[in-house]
């Protein structure tokens, strides 16, 4: 009974607080869309992509018509001579390889040319939200395109000190021996974690 109790009571402050504050969404591929920037950037990076794969291509073609040639001369050759044919293939494959990573790699160039051109167009996308959300009082914006992303929260309704708190944890511990208050701390971490286009709301 004490835990229906309890049940109900919270469910009524988190309708509470949900009522209390205002809630909008965009939908960030309908943006992307419609952006000539984005448009002309993926048109770059899928050229890129395409020039640099043929690249990579060209490098394996190579290698395989050296095979074909060493496997048709085989037999004319010395052991010194085949070691350096077999040798040059083994080298020229690695190379591929490497230039395969160096293309399309974790941080490789494609990646960094994405970065490149793309974050530029988010930053833009992020501060024109958090434009709307604080010109129209909105604690929370939404992302319909990616469903359940938060693209900007209002540091105010960050609860996440006060919940320290109560669980014994001092701002002088949370913030290095700086006592600087619920608010302050909040307000800064709101602007930490506002900054990157994927700021969360705690409470």
């Amino acid at each position: 009974m004490k835990r229906l109790l309890f049940t109900v009571l919270l469910s009524t402050l988190v309708l509470s607080t949900l009522e209390a504050q205002r809630y909008a969404y965009v939908d960030t591929e309908y943006i992307l869309r419609n952006l000539r920037p984005y448009n002309d950037a993926q048109k770059e990076l899928d050229r890129l992509s395409r020039q640099w794969q043929k690249e990579i291509e060209d490098r394996y073609d190579a290698i395989e018509r050296l095979y074909k040639s060493y496997q048709a001369e085989k037999v004319l050759l010395t052991a010194e001579m085949r070691k350096e044919r077999e040798e040059e293939i083994l080298r020229k494959e690695e190379e591929a390889r490497d230039l395969q990573r160096q293309r399309f790699g974790v941080e490789g160039d494609l990646f960094s040319k994405r970065q490149e051109l793309i974050q530029p167009i988010q930053d833009d996308i992020y501060n024109a939200i958090k434009e709307v959300a604080q010109g129209g009082g909105f604690s929370v914006i939404f992302d319909k395109g990616n469903e359940s992303n938060i693209l900007y929260a209002d540091p105010r309704y960050d609860k996440s000190d006060r919940v320290l708190s109560r669980l014994g944890v001092s701002s002088r511990d949370r913030n290095g021996g700086a006592d600087g208050g619920d608010d302050d701390a909040s307000m800064e971490r709101g602007r930490d974690s506002g900054g990157g286009g994927g700021g969360g709301e705690r409470r």
